[in-house]
């Protein structure tokens, strides 16, 4: 068994420079050439006609959505699709990425939108590439067997940002197979959703498997991903504000294609040697990887601590031509130090991705958090939109926030208790 570490105070560190604004975290165009506007594969098993999953207020009437709103990318987007499918609500979703180079529909948000058009049986108006104006009319989730396809090197965490919340609530369990990058710059690396995100939202009572059946990195995409998601009643209220001591920091340091695994190597061991700077008696675990089933060349790390009250915290960077070995993995430990000075219980990259969990939840979520970024002021606003969940806000100090919400408790009509 792991020995504890209490770890002594330390002064809170001056923010660096948060890498969610690079392009406002996945919002980059990393798409590669055209990409076709249909999912290929879609086959729904079939399955009963079962009540509406959803909402006890459910109104007839088109919701409006600005997309450009606060940080204005595609988190607008998927979080307003999601809780349209969850809630039976219509949305019209205007300014569509109104905050970014490129406004409007690309590869990969027009791909997760169809996507769950699938998944619920609904309809969509203004589903094209560069589009800036849509219209989400939901149907009832079934479950059954989906594929998506972005055709480009778009992220799949994306798909499953969009999809999985939907899919809990379906009458059973669904299967997934998505294609697109699974390490892609400016978006979450498919390792930190899995390693970080995965077992925060088990807390919540949210439950899916993902299995990696082939990388795929800039340009040209090609990863594939197999999930399995489960249904659930009802998801729960969670509350997270001890961080607790660090019981152990493990991760995942990778090469593909043409680099050699020695380059992984590097990044590993610069990695657990700033760690343990800071750390000095805690466990660092990092597995060096050469990818075998993989599509282009790719480079990347992903750290993750794990405290003793059950948090887990990430820290990732990833390598590009001209990027040095040393610096990308000096990144990934910076990323994760700065994450675990805040004290919060959940990572600048997750603290947003919870909101929607908070808000569809039975009960008062309390979660302490770094210091509130606009991606999750983004994602407050899109849920107090579309739902009845009461957000409270206190900042604690200059870098550590609390986030209560009373949730509204969404049930499944679809599997019984």
């Amino acid at each position: 068994m792991q020995e504890k570490f209490k770890q002594p105070p330390k002064p809170q560190r001056q923010p660096r420079e948060n890498r969610r604004n690079r392009a406002a975290m996945a919002e980059a165009d990393q798409d590669s050439g055209a990409a076709s506007n249909e999912i290929p594969g879609t086959s729904p098993e079939p399955v009963l006609q079962t009540a509406n999953t959803c909402n006890s207020n459910q109104d007839t009437g088109i919701v409006d959505i600005d997309g450009g709103a606060l940080e204005g990318g595609g988190q607008v987007l998927r979080n307003t699709v999601s809780f349209s499918c969850l809630l039976q609500r219509p949305v019209r979703v205007y300014n569509v990425r109104a905050g970014r180079s490129k406004p409007g529909l690309r590869p990969q948000h027009l791909t997760g939108i169809m996507l769950t058009r699938e998944v619920c049986h609904g309809r969509l108006e203004g589903g094209s590439v560069g589009s800036t104006e849509i219209q989400f009319h939901p149907g009832n989730i079934q479950h059954g067997n989906y594929t998506a396809d972005t055709g480009t090197a778009g992220s799949i965490c994306l798909l499953l940002q969009v999809a999985i919340p939907c899919l809990v609530y379906a009458d059973g369990p669904t299967n997934l197979t998505l294609k697109g990058g699974t390490n892609a710059d400016m978006a979450p690396q498919l390792d930190h959703m899995t390693m970080v995100f995965k077992p925060i939202a088990e807390k919540f009572g949210m439950r899916f498997d993902c299995r990696v059946i082939r990388r795929g990195y800039y340009p040209k995409g090609g990863g594939e991903v197999k999930v399995t998601c489960h249904p659930t009643k009802q998801l729960s209220a969670v509350t997270m504000t001890d961080r607790g001591d660090i019981k152990q920091i493990y991760g995942l340091s990778f090469v593909a294609g043409v680099l050699p695994v020695r380059v992984a190597h590097v990044m590993a061991k610069v990695a657990e040697s700033i760690i343990h700077k800071e750390y000095k008696d805690v466990s660092v675990n990092i597995d060096v990887v050469k990818e075998v089933s993989a599509v282009g060349t790719g480079t990347g790390i992903v750290l993750v601590a794990e405290t003793t009250t059950g948090c887990f915290l990430g820290g990732t960077a990833l390598g590009k031509k001209g990027k040095q070995a040393e610096q990308v993995g000096q990144e990934a430990a910076e990323e994760l130090i700065n994450n675990l000075y805040h004290g919060g219980c959940v990572d600048d990259y997750i603290q947003d991705q919870i909101i929607l969990l908070m808000a569809l939840a039975k009960g008062k979520s309390t979660v302490r958090i770094g210091a509130l970024s606009l991606h999750t002021e983004t994602a407050i606003h899109v849920a107090k939109q579309l739902t009845e969940a009461n957000f409270k806000i206190t900042e604690i100090n200059k870098g550590a926030t609390l986030i209560e919400c009373d949730g509204i408790g969404l049930v499944n009509s679809q599997v019984g208790s």
